[in-house]
């Protein structure tokens, strides 16, 4: 059997040790998120850090871990005696990306229920992750539903199981730890905001260092007992350290200054919510109890902003992660005179206090996006030169989500529903889905027993009796955007509300794992600014450097978008593409006669072959001819207005092509 990699032999990465270590000492930390490219050694460090970890005591016979000084009242396994005890190591427990429902949180023991004839519930990963490490690789990769189970445990440290007539609320509390790479997308908000600590790992760019990686590593291929041998006193040494400083927790003062440090980087930074302030408090003790101190300082401080502050103030997807040391040495210069009492304090919303900000402007307020003044002639050609330099883009949104109706069968995502091997079972069948539906084969076997001379425990099944479990996740798709960037759109204000639009659409992309194309059109043609691809941050990128100005050949857009599209349907015929056409709908070229009723043609050949649309009205001023309206009709595609893409400004969500 191959020994595991030694946590001391890792060359480099030394916030990442720090902030493992610190969560070993202090688990109320929250857990570890590692971002990091490939081949950057994430995986293997944390694995290390099981071995560390201080052994626990257990009850025998108890599924769920429980700590017999401390046993779990409502444990499903019923009381444990006090004077019965068994230690062993704390576990580490890896949480497969393609796992299902059923192996997360448990489910009927099916054995027992076919031979027994009982109901009974079998454990899943929670339970054994309880008191110990739940690592999950590749967590940006793993399914909604799964992420909404492992949040629920994770900050009630319980799960609680109801299906297939099984009701089970257990203990689960663990240090979860996470790895992935950004390049394949980024977390929801909701489960980053959960990890206590970030840390970033790239390669080292040093030859010495480079060099020494390779070295140890073929070290311990060649010889992996002989290697682990080498590092056990390291290790040793590394995990007396841990304990003694979990043992210390408990006397390390907190000092009110500090406190008011803490709160006043945190404030600075602007992050949201108090799970900041908190994270730091935590780890800043932790941290000084690894270090052996009796009190907190401001160095502790520091250590545990740099650690628990990168991903919680990151506006963006597109915004470089990670925290400027710069940034961080002025804020807590800045802090400093928040350390010292006051010698009169007044309470926030006491007299003095003043009252409420005056209101950033919004949508409604005469911003970009609707209601705007006219920028240009009703004719739709516009005044700018053809080669008008690129609006900035206006601040970005929250975009509304865009779906593709029915239910699909592509890629793992984000965005439409879908049938899926792997996702929440909606229902049993007997002609589709994957894997057995329990609950359904037994409900469908139980009515027969008797007929089948079933005379003691357990089932008697047959072949008609088997269901399967019909399961529904969400799916990626091709999002590909139309953007009109002629004349008529060329205004730098109302580019600059077009801009921000789309970019929160491709910020929404990114989170949702979809490819992404442009297509633009302007003069007398159009053109694939960019073939659909993975990589929305390319797609920025082109919008960023959008040239605008000229006539507006809608329909030739329409067609270019609809020869893309059956290129894209032959590479990858399971991925359904939503089409956001971006326009004034001011047509002035034209591929026969009329410039509108070619593209109202073209909109309808799109419509025949079955493509998701919405139709983003971008059309100002006094006069509005409704031409986007027209279109959308055409394409048998919801027209929404450029203000109504955000989700703050509406209520609910958009479908983004109806069923007919």
């Amino acid at each position: 059997m191959t020994a595991r990699y030694p946590f001391s032999a890792v060359v480099g990465h030394d916030d990442l040790r720090l902030a493992l270590l610190l969560n070993a000492v202090h688990p109320g930390i929250g857990g570890v998120l590692v971002r990091g490219e490939k081949g950057t050694a994430k995986s293997t460090v944390v694995r290390a850090l099981a071995a560390l970890l201080p052994s626990v005591d257990v009850a025998p016979g108890c599924r769920f871990g429980c700590d017999p000084a401390a046993a779990d009242p409502a444990c499903p396994d019923g009381t444990h005696p006090v004077d019965e005890v068994r230690r062993r190591p704390a576990r580490l427990v890896e949480l497969p990306v393609g796992a299902t429902e059923d192996r997360l949180v448990g489910s009927l023991d099916l054995e027992r229920a076919l031979t027994e004839g009982v109901r009974a519930y079998q454990p899943g990963l929670l339970a054994a992750a309880h008191r110990g490490v739940l690592y999950v690789d590749e967590v940006n990769l793993l399914h909604d539903h799964l992420v909404d189970l492992l949040l629920d445990a994770a900050a009630m440290g319980r799960a609680h199981v109801e299906r297939e007539g099984v009701s089970v609320s257990h203990a689960a509390s663990f240090l979860l730890v996470g790895t992935m790479n950004p390049e394949e997308g980024e977390l929801r908000p909701q489960l980053l905001d959960r990890f206590g600590l970030t840390v970033h790992v790239a390669a080292a760019r040093d030859v010495r260092t480079r060099a020494e990686v390779i070295r140890r590593r073929l070290a311990y291929e060649a010889d992996s007992a002989g290697f682990a041998a080498r590092w056990a006193d390291a290790d040793a040494e590394l995990a007396e350290r841990i304990a003694k400083a979990r043992h210390a927790l408990a006397r390390v003062v907190l000092p009110d200054a500090e406190l008011r440090r803490i709160a006043a980087v945190c404030a600075a930074f602007e992050v949201d919510g108090m799970r900041a302030d908190l994270v730091v408090a935590r780890t800043a003790v932790a941290h000084a109890a690894w270090r052996d101190a009796d009190a907190v300082s401001e160095v502790d401080v520091e250590v545990a902003a740099r650690l628990a502050l990168p991903h919680r103030r990151r506006r963006d997807p597109f915004d470089e992660p990670g925290l400027d040391e710069n940034q961080l040495a002025q804020a807590l210069q800045d802090a400093a005179e928040h350390t010292e009492p006051d010698d009169d304090p007044e309470p926030p919303d006491g007299p003095g206090g003043g009252g409420s900000p005056e209101p950033e402007p919004g949508p409604d307020s005469g911003g970009p996006g609707d209601g705007a003044a006219p920028d240009t002639e009703p004719g739709g050609s516009g005044t700018a030169s053809a080669d008008q330099p690129p609006a900035v883009p206006a601040p970005a949104f929250r975009a509304r989500l865009l779906e593709v109706p029915g239910i699909g069968e592509g890629a793992p995502g984000r965005r439409s529903r879908a049938r899926a091997r792997t996702g929440r079972v909606v229902r049993s069948s007997t002609v589709e889905g994957h894997g057995l539906h329990l609950a359904g084969t037994l409900t469908a076997a139980a009515p027969h027993q008797a007929n089948r001379g079933r005379s003691g425990p357990g089932l008697v099944l047959r072949g008609e009796d088997l269901r399967r479990s019909v399961r529904e996740g969400r799916e990626s798709n091709l999002v590909l955007f139309a953007v009109d960037a002629s004349g008529s759109m060329a205004a730098r204000k109302r580019m600059a509300a077009v801009s921000g639009a789309v970019l929160s659409l491709l910020r929404d992309a990114y989170q949702r794992r979809d490819k992404v194309g442009m297509i633009t059109f302007r003069g007398s043609g159009a053109e694939l600014a960019l073939p659909p691809t993975p990589s929305v941050e390319a797609a920025v990128a082109r919008l960023r450097r959008l040239r605008t100005g000229g006539r507006t050949p809608l329909a030739e857009g329409l067609l270019t978008a609809r020869r893309m599209l059956a290129t894209e349907r032959l590479r990858d015929p399971r991925r359904r593409p939503l089409l956001v056409v971006v326009t004034d709908g001011r047509a002035t070229v034209g591929v026969g006669g009329d410039p509108v009723a070619d593209a109202v043609r073209a909109a309808g050949l799109l419509a025949a072959e079955g493509v998701a649309a919405v139709v983003v009205d971008c059309e100002q001023g006094m006069i509005k001819l409704g031409l986007p309206a027209r279109l959308a009709g055409a394409l048998g595609a919801p027209c929404v207005r450029l203000a109504e893409l955000s989700a703050e400004r509406m209520a609910g969500v958009v479908r983004a092509a109806r069923a007919a």
